[in-house]
């Protein structure tokens, strides 16, 4: 059994689900032991409850310690199921997008499609917002011949949660491509999205989206946002997200939740202010990103080269687990990173 140390470099959540993904996909049962332990607080919460219990499911395994504020799972990973239908619901407002950043790997060497509903929160701080995943991850990794997509029936914010999107996952024919972005290029086109939900009579989409222009046309960069209002979420709330096109066919992300006292003109700003920092560096990826893509490049065929904003505990975390599930060779010299995978092929079901 492979013991899983939670407390290294981040010492998240990110650890959890990505180890628990890549025990299934391996077939290695696994310990993890100090999970969460440098958070305020500590041990598993729902949304990392979910995400070890959805895997649980499509792989048919067993869990110990499988508990609120737990710091110590066994993990126990069996055969692939042949279900392809699910509705996973958080029951709190933790992130449904994150629970989905787990469930890709495993997914994309599935038997089978697989629909999944997922429930609960959409736009929160400290994890992807449901445009990013839908912008920029998925379509790096349709690149790579993984084709998955994504459909919003409603919002979900902090903190009740409650919403609801659909995730659509078809299987790789053969092994994933590998992902090859050297190079920058200069921005061709920045767009994004303001959204809100029951919020239209402050404008705060609008507002949202006029202080990210202003922000980014002082710097030199004109740019357009679809602005929506939206009456179905539950509760009220609010996110951002803008995206530079890059000629090398790069795309960099940046995306700012709603909170209470937060002002809509202080997210434009926010939102506008992210994007421009990890431009000025001539990344390839986005600091979010940049440490999302590595599980899957890590079990790609060939070798991967992008580079990133700069280093982060969650690239650490996740080059140190694909070493230390698939032997994957990742290389970070400053701002380049390689990643040279194994060409993994599904296990039988």
């Amino acid at each position: 059994m492979l013991e899983i140390d939670g407390s290294r470099y981040s010492g998240s959540g990110t650890i959890v689900r990505q180890a628990v993904a890549f025990s299934a996909l391996t077939g290695k049962a696994i310990r993890i032991v100090n999970a969460r332990v440098k958070r305020p607080k500590p041990g598993l919460r729902r949304q990392h409850m979910q995400a070890v219990e959805s895997i649980r499911q499509l792989v048919n395994g067993t869990c110990d310690g499988l508990a609120q504020g737990s710091r110590e799972i066994v993990f126990r990973p069996g055969k692939p199921t042949s279900e392809q239908r699910f509705t996973w619901d958080i029951g709190s407002a933790g992130s449904t997008t994150a629970l989905a950043l787990a469930l890709l790997p495993v997914l994309a060497f599935g038997p089978a499609p697989v629909s999944v509903e997922l429930r609960g929160g959409l736009f929160q701080d400290f994890a992807p917002s449901f445009y990013h995943l839908e912008h920029v991850l998925l379509p790096l990794l349709n690149r790579m011949g993984f084709v998955a997509t994504m459909r919003m029936e409603r919002p979900g914010y902090v903190p009740t949660g409650q919403g609801i999107w659909h995730l659509t996952a078809t299987p790789a024919t053969s092994t994933l491509q590998p992902l090859i972005l050297d190079e920058a290029g200069v921005v061709k086109k920045i767009w994004g999205i303001a959204l809100s939900s029951r919020l239209k009579e402050q404008s705060v989409s609008d507002r949202m989206a006029e202080a990210a222009k202003r922000a980014l046309g002082a710097a030199g960069y004109q740019a357009s946002f679809q602005v929506l209002y939206d009456d179905s979420a539950l509760q009220a709330g609010a996110g951002l997200a803008a995206f530079a096109d890059l000629s090398s066919g790069a795309r960099i992300g940046s995306d700012r939740a709603g909170a209470l006292g937060r002002r809509s003109e202080t997210i434009g700003k926010y939102v506008a202010r992210q994007l421009l920092e990890d431009l000025k560096t001539g990344a390839t990826l986005d600091r979010f990103t940049s440490d999302q893509i590595i599980p899957l490049a890590s079990l790609a065929a060939g070798e991967s080269r992008f580079r990133i904003p700069r280093l982060s505990e969650h690239i650490q975390s996740n080059a140190w687990l694909s070493r230390e599930f698939l032997g994957a060779e990742v290389k970070i010299a400053g701002q380049d990173v390689s990643v040279r995978g194994v060409g993994f092929r599904a296990r039988s079901s």
